[in-house]
């Protein structure tokens, strides 16, 4: 019951987060989320709500869906993190952060650099239909001059990925080349592991997944 709790307790916060931005975006801000700067470039209102967020957050589901308790397959399908190497991006707000450990005994997480965000943009971002995400679909939906500098603006809490027209929120991925980690997929990454907090190691095994 306690663990259920947990779980009510973290869709409440995210969905009390949404709806607190849903309220601030007055019809000036909602224009102005799909506008331009000066420079021609895409700067979102909302990106700039998440003041408590400091960094981005890769997220990949390591085990599959045998034996896991409902309570955290209804957190992983929060995240969309419906399959074994998928990935998702998210923040280190409180939220995320409790959900995260809520599902530490299934997937690894780290703070991701701009590089390896534009990687998985450029070769494993899909768009609706199947397509591949290019730096001509960001110069024409976003103002950025490509996949690069819409990374790097998204890593500075400028933009969201949400920005990205018809972008799908999750990362499909392969597994990685040389596999995890020698403790195995049941092991904490501190105990050689694959699972849990790997900070900025989920890079390296990012790198190994796209």
């Amino acid at each position: 019951m306690e663990e259920a709790r947990e779980v009510v307790e973290q869709v409440s916060e995210v969905e009390r987060l949404k709806a607190e931005l849903e309220g601030r975006e007055t019809a000036k801000e909602a224009a102005a989320a799909r506008a331009k700067d000066e420079a021609g470039v895409l700067v979102s209102p909302k990106a700039r709500e998440y003041e408590r967020a400091t960094q981005r957050l890769a997220v990949v589901r390591v085990r599959g869906p045998v034996g896991v308790r409902r309570d955290i397959e209804d957190t992983m399908r929060m995240l969309k993190l419906l399959k074994r190497n998928w990935c998702v991006l998210v923040d280190d707000r409180p939220s995320y952060v409790g959900m995260l450990e809520k599902i530490k005994d299934y997937a690894t997480w780290g703070e991701v650099e701009p590089e390896v965000v534009a990687e998985l943009l450029r070769k494993r971002g899909e768009l609706e239909g199947g397509r591949r995400l290019t730096d001509e679909y960001i110069r024409e939906h976003t103002g950025y001059d490509g996949i690069d500098e819409f990374a790097e603006a998204y890593c500075e809490f400028e933009v969201e990925l949400d920005d990205i027209p018809g972008l799908k929120p999750f990362f499909r991925l392969h597994p990685p080349r040389g596999g995890y980690e020698r403790g195995g997929i049941k092991k904490p990454f501190t105990l050689g592991g694959a699972l849990g907090y790997r900070g900025k190691y989920i890079n390296d095994l990012l790198m190994r997944m796209i």
